[in-house]
């Protein structure tokens, strides 16, 4: 007996909406276009109804006995239906803690690299976690981490607030912080702003265009970020080989 091949692509399709004549029960009960109850009708009956308006016959609630069905307009109702579900994606966006990873090696340019992200991060309503990673020796200097993140807040402090004051945690040093309220409060009215646009149809040159360059920028960031990052870790590695060269000589 031959094995069914999995595709993956199933299960990322949700319930498909039947329409037209895709809609293979004897009868349904039919909602008019205009939302008047046309009651129970032959499916072939309904369907040359929504036919006769230049509509489609819509089925919206599959589980009632009969179906239930509505003659509309398909496309628009696509239309509308994405319009809501991006508008409770940008009301119900949830705020994140982004990591922000240092060295006590890290350079001015770096760091002020890293400040500006952080600055666009608490800009977008999200809290921001600094770990400065010692290796080796460098525990024995922890002044120098506390210099780095003194240095940040200082460049940060009209935007933040330190909800974790710095503290060592094994080889870390660690520091949380937060949108000052003002700041949360404009981000909220801003994705409040995105959501009232698609409600009034606005298109591309509203606050909801604003709010998508917006998070492509910060994807933007995080991208350099991760970058950085790997750099870090080549560094660490070239450190470490260094290290043993020395030791086994």
């Amino acid at each position: 007996m031959s094995m069914r091949r999995f595709d993956p692509r199933q299960q990322q399709r949700g319930p498909q909406i039947r329409i037209n004549q895709r809609i293979r029960v004897p009868e349904v009960r039919v909602i008019g276009d205009d939302g008047e109850m046309l009651g129970i009708l032959p499916t072939h009956e309904a369907l040359k109804r929504a036919q006769e308006r230049g509509l489609d016959l819509v089925e919206v609630n599959p589980k009632a006995d009969p179906p239930v069905c509505k003659i509309l307009d398909y496309g628009k109702f696509k239309y509308d239906e994405k319009k809501k579900a991006r508008e409770t994606r940008i009301k119900t966006a949830a705020f994140e803690t982004k990591e922000i990873k240092l060295r006590p090696k890290t350079d001015d340019h770096d760091l002020d690299f890293k400040t500006r992200a952080a600055h666009a991060f608490l800009e977008a309503g999200d809290k921001v976690k600094f770990t400065v990673r010692f290796r080796g020796r460098e525990i024995t200097h922890p002044q120098v981490a506390q210099s780095q993140l003194d240095r940040i807040m200082s460049k940060l402090e009209e935007v933040a607030t330190i909800e974790v004051r710095p503290t060592m945690d094994q080889r870390t040093m660690m520091l949380l912080i937060a949108p000052k309220a003002a700041l949360l409060q404009k981000v909220q009215q801003a994705r409040a702003a995105a959501a009232k646009a698609l409600r009034k149809d606005r298109g591309e040159g509203s606050e909801e265009a604003e709010q998508r360059k917006r998070d492509e920028e910060i994807a933007k960031i995080e991208q350099q970020l991760a970058e950085a990052d790997d750099d870090d870790d080549d560094d660490d590695d070239d450190e470490g080989e260094g290290e043993g060269e020395a030791k086994g000589a």
